[in-house]
């Protein structure tokens, strides 16, 4: 079987199907997970070919776990892994509930650990591991304390799985993305909320309506190159941003 075959989380929307889209176009064996198997069962047959839907919620143990024997049944190994699956609810953490906690923390970090669990038993040696990361782990967005403390936890994670992963040839690659747009964009956030947050970047000198924008197909480029990085380089963290267009 020619063809590399590549497994991503949250591959229902946004960048995971652009991501599945792209690999499939390019003759690769994809992958769909997510919590939903009638969402990325959609997109499966959208893509048609060898494209394979997996029902997987990855912030539970035993859905991780029988999502992989699902892919082991048809995939005996597996080539690239993507941690894409995250959640994002801009908030105060004094004004955070317990859920909105709880979900950052199982989904953008209990997540990933679970699925690269489960991934590294299936991995060719060579394979690879790509963990997304966020932009504003390093940059001083108001009301993102939560999202900006997983995806931190998920870096350091990354570095870490990387040396305990060096010697059975695996890489682990954290990419570290900028604001993205795209088929299906919505924004599920309250406008006072929006509205609150927009002040309150705007009193830190960030004008977030003027930051550029990414379309989700122009960043799975990025994820072209690192998946057809030759054996002989290993790249720890990337980022990227978008720009204002010309």
């Amino acid at each position: 079987m020619s063809g590399k075959v590549i497994a991503i989380t949250g591959a229902n929307g946004g960048l995971g199907r652009a991501l599945a889209r792209r690999f499939a176009a390019d003759g690769d064996h994809v992958v769909l997970l997510g919590r939903s198997l009638a969402k990325v069962q959609v997109i499966a047959d959208e893509i048609g070919g060898t494209a394979l839907a997996v029902a997987c919620d990855v912030t539970v143990p035993n859905s991780v776990r029988s999502a992989f024997a699902t892919i082991a049944a048809t995939h005996s190994k597996i080539d690239v892994f993507i941690n894409n699956a995250a959640i994002f609810q801009p908030t105060l953490l004094a004004e955070a509930t317990d859920a909105q906690i709880m979900n950052a923390v199982l989904t953008n970090l209990a997540g990933p650990m679970l699925c690269a669990r489960a991934a590294i038993p299936v991995l060719n040696r060579g394979g690879h591991i790509i963990n997304l990361s966020t932009e504003s782990v390093d940059e001083a967005f108001p009301h993102f304390t939560l999202y900006q403390g997983t995806k931190g936890g998920l870096e350091t994670f990354s570095r870490h799985l990387s040396r305990e992963l060096e010697e059975l040839g695996i890489r682990v690659t954290v990419v570290r993305a900028g604001q993205m747009m795209g088929e299906g964009t919505s924004s599920e956030m309250d406008p006072v909320a929006g509205q609150r947050l927009f002040e309150a970047a705007m009193k830190r000198g960030l004008n977030l309506m003027a930051r550029g924008m990414t379309q989700y197909q122009s960043a799975t480029q990025v994820f072209r190159a690192l998946v057809d990085l030759s054996p002989d380089i290993h790249v720890g963290t990337i980022a990227f941003h978008g720009r204002v267009a010309d």
